[in-house]
Protein backbone atom coordinates (compact mmCIF):
# COMPACT_ATOMS: atom_id res chain seq x y z
CA UNK A 1 0.00 0.00 0.00
CA UNK A 2 1.01 3.81 -0.69
CA UNK A 3 1.96 4.97 2.51
CA UNK A 4 0.73 7.83 2.23
CA UNK A 5 -2.67 6.55 2.80
CA UNK A 6 -1.43 5.42 6.56
CA UNK A 7 -3.06 8.35 7.79
CA UNK A 8 -6.64 10.11 8.83
CA UNK A 9 -9.27 10.25 6.20
CA UNK A 10 -8.93 14.38 7.44
CA UNK A 11 -5.16 14.76 6.69
CA UNK A 12 -5.70 14.19 2.87
CA UNK A 13 -6.66 17.63 1.90
CA UNK A 14 -5.21 20.28 4.91
CA UNK A 15 -2.93 20.89 2.09
CA UNK A 16 -5.20 23.09 0.50
CA UNK A 17 -6.63 24.09 4.15
CA UNK A 18 -3.47 25.86 5.14
CA UNK A 19 -2.75 29.56 4.49
CA UNK A 20 -1.52 30.53 0.78
CA UNK A 21 2.09 30.90 0.94
CA UNK A 22 2.39 28.62 3.73
CA UNK A 23 6.15 27.16 3.58
CA UNK A 24 6.68 25.70 6.80
CA UNK A 25 4.85 24.04 9.56
CA UNK A 26 7.27 22.55 12.58
CA UNK A 27 5.46 20.35 15.37
CA UNK A 28 6.09 18.15 18.14
CA UNK A 29 5.59 14.96 20.14
CA UNK A 30 4.73 15.35 23.71
CA UNK A 31 3.09 13.17 26.79
CA UNK A 32 0.96 15.56 28.29
CA UNK A 33 -0.70 13.81 31.14
CA UNK A 34 0.18 10.80 33.46
CA UNK A 35 -2.91 8.97 34.30
CA UNK A 36 -0.40 6.18 36.46
CA UNK A 37 -0.17 7.27 39.86
CA UNK A 38 3.71 7.73 40.80
CA UNK A 39 4.59 8.12 37.08
CA UNK A 40 5.84 11.80 36.06
CA UNK A 41 8.87 11.03 33.13
CA UNK A 42 7.34 9.07 30.15
CA UNK A 43 10.72 6.47 28.37
CA UNK A 44 11.46 7.65 24.64
CA UNK A 45 11.55 4.61 22.70
CA UNK A 46 10.60 3.78 19.08
CA UNK A 47 11.40 6.07 16.83
CA UNK A 48 14.24 4.67 15.14
CA UNK A 49 11.86 1.69 14.56
CA UNK A 50 9.23 3.92 13.19
CA UNK A 51 11.70 6.03 10.76
CA UNK A 52 13.84 2.71 9.61
CA UNK A 53 10.67 0.77 8.85
CA UNK A 54 7.84 3.58 7.66
CA UNK A 55 9.95 6.44 6.56
CA UNK A 56 12.62 4.70 5.12
CA UNK A 57 11.62 0.98 3.48
CA UNK A 58 8.19 1.33 3.28
CA UNK A 59 8.24 4.50 1.90
CA UNK A 60 11.45 3.64 -0.91
CA UNK A 61 9.75 -0.04 -1.62
CA UNK A 62 5.92 0.82 -1.74
CA UNK A 63 6.68 4.80 -3.13
CA UNK A 64 9.50 6.20 -4.59
CA UNK A 65 10.01 2.49 -6.01
CA UNK A 66 7.25 2.29 -8.04
CA UNK A 67 6.39 3.66 -11.62
CA UNK A 68 5.01 7.68 -10.43
CA UNK A 69 1.58 7.02 -12.65
CA UNK A 70 0.92 3.80 -10.58
CA UNK A 71 0.84 5.54 -7.40
CA UNK A 72 -0.85 8.73 -8.58
CA UNK A 73 -3.79 6.45 -10.20
CA UNK A 74 -3.67 4.13 -7.45
CA UNK A 75 -4.10 7.24 -4.77
CA UNK A 76 -6.63 9.15 -6.70
CA UNK A 77 -8.66 6.26 -6.89
CA UNK A 78 -8.37 5.37 -3.36
CA UNK A 79 -9.33 9.42 -1.74
CA UNK A 80 -11.93 10.09 -4.94
CA UNK A 81 -13.70 7.04 -3.69
CA UNK A 82 -13.83 7.91 -0.18
CA UNK A 83 -14.11 11.77 -0.21
CA UNK A 84 -15.95 11.97 -3.39
CA UNK A 85 -15.49 15.07 -5.65
CA UNK A 86 -13.34 16.76 -3.32
CA UNK A 87 -10.71 18.02 -5.81
CA UNK A 88 -7.83 16.86 -3.26
CA UNK A 89 -5.84 16.41 -6.24
CA UNK A 90 -2.69 13.97 -7.09
CA UNK A 91 0.01 16.93 -8.29
CA UNK A 92 1.57 17.20 -5.05
CA UNK A 93 1.82 13.35 -4.99
CA UNK A 94 3.56 13.14 -8.27
CA UNK A 95 5.41 16.18 -7.30
CA UNK A 96 7.35 14.34 -3.86
CA UNK A 97 7.86 11.36 -5.85
CA UNK A 98 10.05 13.37 -8.35
CA UNK A 99 11.93 14.25 -5.48
CA UNK A 100 12.60 10.82 -4.84
CA UNK A 101 12.55 11.40 -1.05
CA UNK A 102 10.98 12.45 2.39
CA UNK A 103 12.08 16.41 2.52
CA UNK A 104 11.50 16.09 6.33
CA UNK A 105 13.78 16.65 9.44
CA UNK A 106 13.42 14.84 12.39
CA UNK A 107 15.34 15.98 15.94
CA UNK A 108 14.71 14.19 19.22
CA UNK A 109 16.20 13.40 22.43
CA UNK A 110 18.20 9.75 22.79
CA UNK A 111 16.38 6.85 22.44
CA UNK A 112 16.06 5.15 26.25
CA UNK A 113 15.38 8.34 28.27
CA UNK A 114 13.24 9.62 30.75
CA UNK A 115 11.11 12.71 29.59
CA UNK A 116 9.28 14.37 32.06
CA UNK A 117 5.44 15.24 31.18
CA UNK A 118 4.85 18.27 29.01
CA UNK A 119 8.55 18.24 27.73
CA UNK A 120 8.52 17.02 23.99
CA UNK A 121 11.00 14.16 22.46
CA UNK A 122 10.83 15.33 19.61
CA UNK A 123 9.96 17.52 16.37
CA UNK A 124 9.09 17.84 13.03
CA UNK A 125 9.33 19.58 10.19
CA UNK A 126 9.27 20.00 6.49
CA UNK A 127 13.07 21.13 4.60
CA UNK A 128 11.29 22.12 1.51
CA UNK A 129 8.69 24.84 1.36
CA UNK A 130 6.48 23.33 -1.63
CA UNK A 131 6.19 20.50 0.96
CA UNK A 132 4.77 21.99 4.08
CA UNK A 133 1.58 19.82 4.25
CA UNK A 134 4.00 16.65 5.17
CA UNK A 135 4.71 17.70 8.37
CA UNK A 136 1.20 17.03 10.30
CA UNK A 137 0.44 14.43 7.51
CA UNK A 138 2.62 12.35 9.87
CA UNK A 139 1.06 12.68 12.94
CA UNK A 140 -1.79 9.72 12.91
CA UNK A 141 1.03 7.22 11.54
CA UNK A 142 3.33 8.45 14.30
CA UNK A 143 1.14 8.52 17.04
CA UNK A 144 -0.31 4.88 15.71
CA UNK A 145 3.46 3.64 16.36
CA UNK A 146 5.12 5.52 18.99
CA UNK A 147 2.92 5.47 21.90
CA UNK A 148 2.64 1.68 22.47
CA UNK A 149 6.16 1.11 22.56
CA UNK A 150 6.66 4.46 25.07
CA UNK A 151 4.17 3.05 27.32
CA UNK A 152 5.20 0.03 27.86
CA UNK A 153 8.88 1.22 27.89
CA UNK A 154 7.79 3.17 31.32
CA UNK A 155 5.76 0.71 33.17
CA UNK A 156 8.49 -1.53 32.35
CA UNK A 157 10.91 0.92 34.34
CA UNK A 158 8.82 1.56 36.83
CA UNK A 159 8.30 -2.43 37.80
CA UNK A 160 12.42 -2.67 37.68
CA UNK A 161 12.49 0.26 39.88
CA UNK A 162 10.20 -1.26 42.28
CA UNK A 163 11.94 -4.64 42.05
CA UNK A 164 15.50 -2.68 42.33
CA UNK A 165 14.60 -1.53 45.33
CA UNK A 166 13.26 -4.47 47.59
CA UNK A 167 16.63 -6.25 45.51
CA UNK A 168 18.47 -3.67 47.27
CA UNK A 169 16.89 -3.96 50.57
CA UNK A 170 16.35 -7.74 50.88
CA UNK A 171 18.85 -9.52 48.49
CA UNK A 172 22.62 -9.97 47.81
CA UNK A 173 21.93 -10.58 44.08
CA UNK A 174 20.42 -7.22 42.68
CA UNK A 175 21.37 -8.80 39.10
CA UNK A 176 18.71 -11.11 39.08
CA UNK A 177 16.37 -8.46 38.51
CA UNK A 178 17.58 -8.45 35.55
CA UNK A 179 15.16 -11.93 34.67
CA UNK A 180 12.66 -11.17 37.80
CA UNK A 181 10.36 -9.37 35.27
CA UNK A 182 9.54 -11.60 32.84
CA UNK A 183 7.15 -10.62 29.37
CA UNK A 184 3.86 -13.03 29.09
CA UNK A 185 1.81 -10.19 26.66
CA UNK A 186 2.22 -11.25 23.15
CA UNK A 187 -1.05 -13.87 23.57
CA UNK A 188 -3.39 -10.80 25.05
CA UNK A 189 -1.88 -8.00 22.35
CA UNK A 190 -3.41 -6.56 19.51
CA UNK A 191 -2.05 -7.91 16.56
CA UNK A 192 1.59 -8.80 16.26
CA UNK A 193 3.18 -5.27 15.41
CA UNK A 194 1.84 -3.97 18.91
CA UNK A 195 3.02 -7.44 20.80
CA UNK A 196 6.33 -6.92 19.33
CA UNK A 197 6.39 -3.01 19.94
CA UNK A 198 5.52 -3.64 23.54
CA UNK A 199 7.66 -6.59 24.56
CA UNK A 200 11.30 -5.09 22.95
CA UNK A 201 9.87 -1.86 25.62
CA UNK A 202 9.86 -4.13 28.46
CA UNK A 203 13.42 -5.76 27.03
CA UNK A 204 14.69 -2.10 28.14
CA UNK A 205 14.80 -3.05 31.81
CA UNK A 206 14.96 -7.20 31.46
CA UNK A 207 15.81 -9.64 29.79
CA UNK A 208 13.14 -11.88 30.63
CA UNK A 209 10.84 -12.91 27.99
CA UNK A 210 8.33 -15.16 26.05
CA UNK A 211 7.99 -13.11 22.97
CA UNK A 212 10.25 -14.25 20.93
CA UNK A 213 9.92 -11.67 17.53
CA UNK A 214 10.66 -8.95 20.19
CA UNK A 215 14.51 -10.45 19.71
CA UNK A 216 14.24 -10.65 15.87
CA UNK A 217 12.79 -7.03 16.33
CA UNK A 218 15.89 -5.19 18.33
CA UNK A 219 18.50 -7.35 16.15
CA UNK A 220 16.54 -5.74 12.74
CA UNK A 221 15.92 -2.13 13.72
CA UNK A 222 18.19 -1.77 17.20
CA UNK A 223 21.83 -3.19 16.16
CA UNK A 224 21.48 -5.75 18.74
CA UNK A 225 22.96 -9.22 18.08
CA UNK A 226 22.11 -11.87 19.96
CA UNK A 227 25.56 -13.92 19.19
CA UNK A 228 27.47 -11.22 21.29
CA UNK A 229 24.84 -10.14 23.73
CA UNK A 230 21.78 -10.96 25.78
CA UNK A 231 18.89 -9.63 24.33
CA UNK A 232 16.01 -11.78 25.94
CA UNK A 233 15.80 -15.23 27.50
CA UNK A 234 13.50 -17.86 28.96
CA UNK A 235 13.56 -21.24 30.59
CA UNK A 236 11.99 -24.72 29.80
CA UNK A 237 8.27 -24.58 31.04
CA UNK A 238 5.55 -26.86 30.95
CA UNK A 239 1.49 -25.81 30.46
CA UNK A 240 -1.29 -26.99 32.22
CA UNK A 241 -1.73 -29.10 29.07
CA UNK A 242 0.97 -30.97 29.71
CA UNK A 243 0.24 -31.46 33.40
CA UNK A 244 -3.67 -32.71 32.27
CA UNK A 245 -1.99 -35.45 29.95
CA UNK A 246 -0.79 -36.86 33.08
CA UNK A 247 -4.01 -36.92 34.95
CA UNK A 248 -4.85 -35.53 38.42
CA UNK A 249 -3.65 -38.76 39.75
CA UNK A 250 -0.31 -39.19 38.42
CA UNK A 251 0.86 -35.61 38.50
CA UNK A 252 3.74 -36.21 40.92
CA UNK A 253 4.92 -38.66 38.50
CA UNK A 254 4.36 -36.27 35.80
CA UNK A 255 7.10 -33.95 37.94
CA UNK A 256 9.48 -36.76 38.46
CA UNK A 257 9.67 -37.47 34.85
CA UNK A 258 10.20 -33.83 33.80
CA UNK A 259 12.96 -32.88 36.77
CA UNK A 260 14.69 -36.34 36.33
CA UNK A 261 14.16 -37.40 32.64
CA UNK A 262 13.38 -34.62 30.04
CA UNK A 263 15.03 -31.92 32.04
CA UNK A 264 17.57 -33.85 34.12
CA UNK A 265 19.54 -30.23 34.47
CA UNK A 266 19.11 -26.60 34.58
CA UNK A 267 16.02 -24.55 34.63
CA UNK A 268 12.40 -26.02 34.24
CA UNK A 269 9.54 -24.26 35.08
CA UNK A 270 6.18 -26.16 35.95
CA UNK A 271 2.90 -25.48 36.14
CA UNK A 272 1.85 -26.43 39.58
CA UNK A 273 -1.83 -25.42 39.93
CA UNK A 274 -3.77 -27.46 37.22
CA UNK A 275 -5.31 -29.32 40.37
CA UNK A 276 -4.25 -28.37 43.57
CA UNK A 277 -1.74 -26.31 44.16
CA UNK A 278 -1.16 -26.95 48.49
CA UNK A 279 -1.03 -30.81 47.69
CA UNK A 280 1.92 -30.19 44.55
CA UNK A 281 4.07 -28.18 47.85
CA UNK A 282 3.20 -30.55 50.78
CA UNK A 283 2.97 -34.02 49.45
CA UNK A 284 4.62 -33.99 45.68
CA UNK A 285 7.53 -31.76 46.17
CA UNK A 286 8.67 -33.13 49.81
CA UNK A 287 8.78 -36.57 47.69
CA UNK A 288 10.68 -35.10 45.46
CA UNK A 289 13.04 -33.41 47.10
CA UNK A 290 15.98 -35.60 46.76
CA UNK A 291 15.50 -35.78 43.08
CA UNK A 292 15.35 -31.70 43.13
CA UNK A 293 18.36 -31.02 44.99
CA UNK A 294 20.49 -33.73 43.10
CA UNK A 295 19.67 -31.58 39.79
CA UNK A 296 22.54 -29.82 38.35
CA UNK A 297 19.65 -26.53 38.12
CA UNK A 298 16.71 -25.53 39.35
CA UNK A 299 13.05 -26.23 39.36
CA UNK A 300 10.91 -23.36 39.27
CA UNK A 301 7.11 -24.15 40.53
CA UNK A 302 4.28 -21.86 38.42
CA UNK A 303 0.95 -21.13 40.21
CA UNK A 304 -1.20 -18.73 37.94
CA UNK A 305 -4.33 -18.65 39.49
CA UNK A 306 -6.08 -16.65 42.55
CA UNK A 307 -5.02 -13.51 43.80
CA UNK A 308 -0.89 -13.74 43.52
CA UNK A 309 0.06 -11.76 46.90
CA UNK A 310 -1.64 -13.99 48.79
CA UNK A 311 -0.90 -17.05 47.05
CA UNK A 312 3.03 -16.35 47.07
CA UNK A 313 3.25 -14.46 50.53
CA UNK A 314 0.20 -16.63 52.45
CA UNK A 315 -2.78 -14.97 53.43
CA UNK A 316 -2.98 -14.54 57.09
CA UNK A 317 -7.12 -15.29 57.41
CA UNK A 318 -7.15 -18.00 54.82
CA UNK A 319 -8.67 -21.43 55.52
CA UNK A 320 -5.53 -23.90 56.30
CA UNK A 321 -1.80 -23.45 57.28
CA UNK A 322 -0.93 -24.29 53.52
CA UNK A 323 -3.20 -21.15 52.16
CA UNK A 324 -1.58 -18.84 55.45
CA UNK A 325 2.06 -19.70 54.75
CA UNK A 326 1.97 -19.14 51.09
CA UNK A 327 4.26 -20.59 48.25
CA UNK A 328 7.86 -19.41 48.87
CA UNK A 329 7.68 -20.52 53.18
CA UNK A 330 6.25 -23.81 51.77
CA UNK A 331 9.22 -23.91 49.73
CA UNK A 332 11.83 -22.83 52.58
CA UNK A 333 9.77 -25.27 54.22
CA UNK A 334 10.95 -28.24 52.02
CA UNK A 335 14.22 -27.54 51.26
CA UNK A 336 15.50 -24.74 53.29
CA UNK A 337 17.96 -22.14 52.13
CA UNK A 338 20.23 -19.84 53.72
CA UNK A 339 20.19 -16.37 55.23
CA UNK A 340 21.81 -14.08 53.70
CA UNK A 341 23.98 -10.70 54.40
CA UNK A 342 21.02 -8.44 54.98
CA UNK A 343 19.69 -10.92 57.06
CA UNK A 344 16.76 -12.13 54.62
CA UNK A 345 15.30 -16.36 54.00
CA UNK A 346 17.12 -16.98 50.50
CA UNK A 347 15.83 -20.45 49.23
CA UNK A 348 17.92 -23.11 48.15
CA UNK A 349 19.30 -22.83 44.78
CA UNK A 350 17.79 -25.82 43.43
CA UNK A 351 14.44 -24.52 43.79
CA UNK A 352 12.49 -21.15 42.91
CA UNK A 353 8.76 -20.04 42.05
CA UNK A 354 7.47 -17.85 39.15
CA UNK A 355 4.02 -16.40 39.19
CA UNK A 356 2.75 -15.69 35.55
CA UNK A 357 -1.30 -13.93 35.61
CA UNK A 358 -2.37 -10.76 36.73
CA UNK A 359 0.48 -8.83 38.57
CA UNK A 360 0.12 -5.23 38.61
CA UNK A 361 2.74 -2.69 39.96
CA UNK A 362 0.32 -2.35 42.97
CA UNK A 363 0.75 -6.38 43.09
CA UNK A 364 3.97 -6.41 42.49
CA UNK A 365 4.65 -4.12 45.15
CA UNK A 366 2.62 -5.61 47.60
CA UNK A 367 4.60 -8.69 46.61
CA UNK A 368 7.88 -7.81 47.76
CA UNK A 369 7.13 -5.73 51.03
CA UNK A 370 5.12 -8.73 52.18
CA UNK A 371 7.95 -11.18 51.54
CA UNK A 372 10.36 -8.41 53.70
CA UNK A 373 7.60 -8.37 56.51
CA UNK A 374 7.96 -12.06 56.45
CA UNK A 375 11.94 -11.84 56.40
CA UNK A 376 12.33 -13.24 52.86
CA UNK A 377 14.62 -11.57 50.23
CA UNK A 378 12.22 -10.64 47.08
CA UNK A 379 14.63 -12.46 44.55
CA UNK A 380 12.76 -15.54 45.85
CA UNK A 381 10.31 -14.81 43.17
CA UNK A 382 10.02 -14.06 39.49
CA UNK A 383 7.15 -12.08 38.15
CA UNK A 384 5.26 -12.90 34.85
CA UNK A 385 3.97 -9.60 33.70
CA UNK A 386 0.94 -9.78 30.87
CA UNK A 387 -1.12 -7.89 28.58
CA UNK A 388 -2.96 -6.95 31.66
CA UNK A 389 -0.48 -4.37 31.94
CA UNK A 390 1.05 -3.90 28.69
CA UNK A 391 -2.46 -3.83 26.71
CA UNK A 392 -4.88 -2.40 29.21
CA UNK A 393 -3.57 1.05 27.87
CA UNK A 394 -4.12 3.79 25.21
CA UNK A 395 -2.48 7.11 24.12
CA UNK A 396 -4.25 8.94 26.11
CA UNK A 397 -2.47 6.73 29.12
CA UNK A 398 0.34 9.39 29.16
CA UNK A 399 -1.63 11.96 26.92
CA UNK A 400 0.45 11.92 23.95
CA UNK A 401 0.36 13.89 20.94
CA UNK A 402 2.16 15.59 17.94
CA UNK A 403 1.06 19.28 17.64
CA UNK A 404 2.24 21.86 15.75
CA UNK A 405 3.59 25.04 17.34
CA UNK A 406 5.58 27.22 14.91
CA UNK A 407 4.54 27.67 11.05
CA UNK A 408 6.07 30.03 8.18
CA UNK A 409 3.53 31.76 6.00
CA UNK A 410 5.67 34.02 2.60
CA UNK A 411 8.26 33.32 4.69
CA UNK A 412 7.41 34.73 8.09
CA UNK A 413 7.42 32.87 11.12
CA UNK A 414 4.05 32.71 13.08
CA UNK A 415 4.10 31.07 16.76
CA UNK A 416 1.02 28.98 16.90
CA UNK A 417 -0.53 27.10 20.12
CA UNK A 418 -3.65 25.59 21.07
CA UNK A 419 -5.26 26.28 24.34
CA UNK A 420 -8.89 25.00 25.08
CA UNK A 421 -10.93 27.10 27.22
CA UNK A 422 -12.83 24.08 28.34
CA UNK A 423 -9.75 21.97 28.99
CA UNK A 424 -8.34 21.16 32.34
CA UNK A 425 -4.88 22.36 30.84
CA UNK A 426 -3.47 19.07 29.28
CA UNK A 427 -4.11 20.34 25.65
CA UNK A 428 -2.47 23.17 26.00
CA UNK A 429 0.28 23.80 23.77
CA UNK A 430 3.46 25.28 23.89
CA UNK A 431 4.31 27.98 21.17
CA UNK A 432 6.56 28.68 17.99
CA UNK A 433 10.50 26.89 17.80
CA UNK A 434 11.09 24.69 20.75
CA UNK A 435 14.56 23.72 22.59
CA UNK A 436 15.09 21.31 24.95
CA UNK A 437 17.82 21.94 27.81
CA UNK A 438 19.00 19.58 30.35
CA UNK A 439 18.98 21.07 34.27
CA UNK A 440 20.04 18.69 37.47
CA UNK A 441 19.58 15.46 34.86
CA UNK A 442 16.26 16.99 33.98
CA UNK A 443 15.08 17.82 30.63
CA UNK A 444 13.07 21.05 30.58
CA UNK A 445 11.26 22.74 27.65
CA UNK A 446 11.94 26.28 26.70
CA UNK A 447 9.60 27.68 23.57
CA UNK A 448 9.38 30.48 21.60
CA UNK A 449 13.09 30.88 20.55
CA UNK A 450 14.89 31.67 17.79
CA UNK A 451 16.32 29.09 14.52
CA UNK A 452 19.55 29.66 16.19
CA UNK A 453 18.21 28.93 19.53
CA UNK A 454 16.94 25.69 18.65
CA UNK A 455 20.16 24.03 17.45
CA UNK A 456 21.74 24.60 20.45
CA UNK A 457 19.69 22.23 22.70
CA UNK A 458 19.59 18.81 23.28
CA UNK A 459 17.49 17.70 20.33
CA UNK A 460 19.60 16.15 17.51
CA UNK A 461 18.73 15.25 14.10
CA UNK A 462 18.21 11.80 13.75
CA UNK A 463 17.08 11.89 10.54
CA UNK A 464 16.81 14.77 7.43
CA UNK A 465 16.09 14.11 3.98
CA UNK A 466 15.91 10.94 3.24
CA UNK A 467 18.89 9.52 5.53
CA UNK A 468 19.35 8.09 9.10
CA UNK A 469 21.49 10.26 10.48
CA UNK A 470 21.52 8.50 14.17
CA UNK A 471 21.43 4.59 14.70
CA UNK A 472 21.26 3.68 18.09
CA UNK A 473 21.83 0.39 19.65
CA UNK A 474 19.96 -1.13 22.22
CA UNK A 475 23.04 -1.47 24.38
CA UNK A 476 23.25 1.93 24.38
CA UNK A 477 19.57 2.51 25.49
CA UNK A 478 19.99 -0.07 27.62
CA UNK A 479 22.44 2.08 29.72
CA UNK A 480 20.49 5.09 29.47
CA UNK A 481 17.73 3.26 30.95
CA UNK A 482 20.27 2.91 33.79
Amino acid sequence: MNPLLYTDGYKVDHRRQYPDNTTLVYSNWTPRKSRIDGIDEVVFYGLQYFIKKYIITDFDENFFSQPKDLICKTYARRINSYLGDNNVGVQHIADLHDLGYLPICIKALPEGVSVPIRVPMFTLYNTKPEFFWLTNYFETLLSAMIWMPCTSATIAKQYRKILDQYAKETSTIPEFVDWQGHDFSMRGMPGLEAAVLSASGHLLSFTGTDTIPSIDFLETYYNADSDNELIGGSVAATEHSVMCMGTNIGEQDTFKRLITEVYPNGIVSIVADTWDLWKVLTEYLPNLKHEVLARDGKVVIRPDSGNPVDIICGNPNGNTTEEQKGVIELLWDTFGGHINGKGYKTLDAHIGAIYGDSITIERATQICERLKQKGFASTNIVLGIGSFTYQYNTRDTFGFAMKATYGEVNEQGREIFKDPITDDGTKKSAKGLLKIIKENETYKLVDKVSWEEQQQGELRAVFKDGTLLIDDTLAAIRRRMK
